[in-house]
């Protein structure tokens, strides 16, 4: 008797197989097709004009992208390969095989309205408000407590493509002389011998065209820098009057007088010339890196990404405004907001006003915490809190309670944690195509595939 167990390739299925049975109950890819396949992708179906073959369904396209997303597949050729190799993607693709063009311009022709939808104008961020209220349903959401942190990604150009101000001035005299000895060896052809190989006529057309190119970058250079220069005369105008006020009030305003912004470019000022509306960003370990800042505010009990969005600034001063639009913008029935928790990068008395204005408590950290704190502070009664305190102050006081703290605790374990695992188990470190709006629209669809993800994980909870 055979101890092994038979291996037959070539007896034929007596039955014709389903794809229904090719995975388990509880996988991940029933759960993706799920939650796809009810939903309402009208604003999709009615831009295929119906001409030529038949196209695949934008339901089957999605499923496969956002699958692809939750389990670290990225690109449209590896998902083309997969739906042949993988049985999972083989059961979201209902065993068709939607090659890479098809999947790379769907990706490219939506992504602007995954940018649109999640402000509510169109479908994909529509898909991801209905999968939050089904998750409401399914009692897994309950919003209440929101963290908020910022990652950097990589953009999809190398640094060593950006041009700084002070290299496009080199580039240019260098380009313009080159131009001139060059007209002037075409001029003296009679006489003076051209080296053998060279086109002048082509070699004057492409420094005329690089010359052309670097016009345009520093162009974009100088509106970037009026653009910051006009907020920095805002904030220098604030500051002078606010020092004026204290002085009238009788009282020395404390630091150095604010120098006044000087205009124009400055000699680091740079562009990349491959996506222009990536930065040059710092990163963790050190370095710096041409990147976007993905934002995600992260709800503390079931670590669900409830707002995304892509910014180019390199610190997150300005992120709390664009995080309290989305939170406003969210469905009533998933609950009210109360608390905002954020690291010092968002502090400021302007985010704190903010945060009031739109009726959510806010606890931006002050500064680094210390670790370990005495154990007779820890255990120490909440002071009072003052009265008629500024936003700012009734921040402070709130982050000083018992209560505080432990909110404020959360936020290190809650959107961390998130970025982790998108970046390192999912995979996804880089966009994969170019400008803000696209960056935009991909981290709403790995956002989306981690809620997808995660609520598959809380549901079989």
């Amino acid at each position: 008797m055979s101890r092994f167990v038979t291996v037959d390739r070539d007896t034929s299925y007596l039955l014709p197989p389903s794809v229904d049975e090719w995975l388990p109950a509880n996988h991940l890819a029933r759960f993706v097709v799920e939650v796809i396949e009810p939903l309402n992708l009208s604003a999709l179906t009615r831009q295929y004009a119906g001409r030529g073959s038949a196209a695949h369904h934008p339901a089957v396209l999605l499923a496969l992208l956002v699958y692809g997303y939750a389990s670290g597949v990225h690109s449209s050729r590896k998902i083309e390969r997969a739906t042949y190799d993988s049985v999972a993607f083989r059961f979201v693709a209902a065993n068709t095989h939607p090659d890479h063009d098809t999947l790379a311009t769907f990706r490219r022709r939506f992504i602007k309205e995954v940018e649109t939808l999640f402000v509510q104008v169109l479908v994909l961020v529509l898909v991801l408000v209905l999968v939050l209220v089904l998750a409401r349903d399914m009692k897994l959401l309950k919003l209440g407590h929101i963290a908020l942190d910022g990652t950097k990604i990589n953009a999809n150009a190398s640094k060593h493509k950006a041009l700084s101000w002070a290299h496009a001035n080199k580039i240019e005299a260098q380009l313009r002389q080159e131009v001139q000895t060059l007209l002037a060896l075409a001029e003296d052809s009679d006489t003076q011998a051209i080296p053998d190989g060279m086109d002048v006529p082509a070699e004057i057309a492409r420094r005329e065209a690089r010359l052309s190119a670097i016009a345009k970058a520093k162009s974009k250079i100088e509106q970037r820098a009026a653009e910051r220069h006009q907020l920095e005369q805002q904030e220098y105008e604030a500051k002078t009057a606010n020092r004026q006020a204290q002085r009238e009030a009788g009282n020395k305003p404390r630091g150095p007088e604010p120098k006044p912004p000087q205009a124009g470019p400055k000699s680091t000022d740079q562009i990349n010339l491959t996506d222009e509306e990536s930065r040059i960003m710092p990163v963790s370990g050190g370095g710096f890196e041409q990147s976007f800042n993905a934002q995600a505010g992260v709800d503390t009990q079931t670590m669900w990404v409830v707002t995304a969005h892509v910014s180019q600034a390199c610190n997150d001063k300005c992120e709390i405004e664009p995080t309290l639009k989305a939170i406003e913008a969210l469905p009533l029935e998933l609950g009210q907001v109360q608390t905002l928790i954020a690291d010092n990068g968002y502090c400021s008395q302007a985010n704190a006003q903010a945060c009031a204005d739109a009726g959510v408590q806010a606890l931006l950290a002050l500064k680094r915490q210390a670790h370990h704190l005495p154990v007779m502070e820890r255990f120490a009664p909440d002071a009072p809190e003052p009265e008629k305190p500024t936003a700012m102050q009734r921040m402070a006081h709130e982050l000083s309670t018992t209560a505080g703290r432990a909110l404020d605790a959360l936020r290190k374990q809650t959107a961390e944690p998130v970025f982790g695992i998108i970046k390192h188990v999912m995979g996804w470190h880089q966009v994969s195509m170019r400008g803000l709006d696209e960056a935009q629209g991909e981290w709403n669809l790995v956002t989306m595939a981690w809620n997808i993800k995660r609520m598959h994980v809380l549901r079989g909870v």
